[in-house]
């Protein structure tokens, strides 16, 4: 998943509001920030907050319940592509 600016303003607000609520410490370089961040949105009282969480949720393609979420079928190691993607100042390079 790429991020957009909105994606990022979006996680940058919710992370702030979740930092002062929680006491919740989550990094945006963290590999499963959006699921934690949305995790923690909808364990706060706050009606913004939960409503960032949601708005996080739809923008990143994330399913609101964790019950609807589809789950990832595993391919066999044979089957996965060799190709790797690295982000060379906003390109991506595949070597």
């Amino acid at each position: 998943m790429e991020l957009t600016r909105e994606v990022l303003d979006c996680m940058k607000a919710l992370r702030r509001r979740l930092r002062q609520e929680l006491d919740l410490e989550i990094h945006l370089n963290q590999p499963d920030a959006i699921i934690c961040l949305f995790a923690g949105s909808q364990q706060c009282l706050d009606e913004e907050t939960r409503r960032l969480g949601l708005r996080l949720a739809e923008l990143s393609n994330l399913s609101p319940r964790p019950d609807t979420q589809a789950q990832p079928t595993e391919e066999p190691p044979s089957a996965q592509p060799t190709t790797v993607i690295r982000i060379y100042r906003g390109q991506r390079i595949y070597a």
